[in-house]
């Protein structure tokens, strides 16, 4: 059982994305995906008892080896170059394709109000978003959705791990009571009182 738990836990580090579950009974056919995943989640335990700098997560419809959150500052300065930002205009973007996939860019335009040619092209290149296919009316526009990459970078499971909308109003009035505290200098309250 040792012997296998380590053979699984060098599969995840190896893959270079989240590594499904389906994947792993390629290489261990003669075990039921139930005992796979009990002893992935025993390695989730091992790594989240052990408090260091990696931890595994279920991500993107797989398992992926992570970095702390709290030691970017020093990860950062390992790495080179800069990093990857998306403008606040991709970002809008991206946010629509994500709430409303599949979707045309007409539909997309028509919810921001502006040319999205540019964001668009910049989220296909990045690979955050990926063309589906064509719709079936005249003019035949290309159907964009987000990809696996997107699940990866932004930290879920799948889409459905979205916020809907009223996590999405409380997570605002949250950052509005943040920002009001530091223009007054006040402390931040309790986020538990909202």
């Amino acid at each position: 059982m040792e012997k296998i738990k380590a053979v699984i836990e060098a599969l995840i580090f190896a893959s270079d994305t989240p590594l499904a579950l389906e994947k792993i009974k390629v290489v261990f056919p003669e075990m039921e995906k139930t005992e796979i995943r009990e002893i992935v989640n025993q390695l989730i335990t091992e790594y989240n008892e052990r408090q260091g700098g990696i931890y595994i997560q279920e991500v993107a419809g797989g398992f992926q080896f992570r970095t702390d959150p709290e030691l970017a500052q020093w990860i950062k300065k390992l790495k080179s170059g800069k990093p990857h930002h998306l403008s606040p205009q991709a970002m809008e973007t991206l946010a629509i394709i994500a709430y409303k996939q599949p979707i045309v860019k007409s539909e997309i335009e028509s919810i921001r109000g502006v040319d999205v040619g540019a964001p668009l092209k910049g989220l296909l290149e990045k690979k955050l978003v990926r063309i589906l296919g064509r719709k079936d009316v005249p003019g035949k526009p290309i159907i964009y959705g987000t990809t696996r990459k997107f699940l990866e970078v932004f930290n879920l499971k799948d889409i459905t791990d979205l916020p809907n909308i009223r996590e999405l109003k409380e997570l605002n009035q949250q950052q509005e009571l943040l920002d009001q505290n530091i223009e007054e200098d006040k402390p931040p309250q309790d986020m538990s009182d909202l």
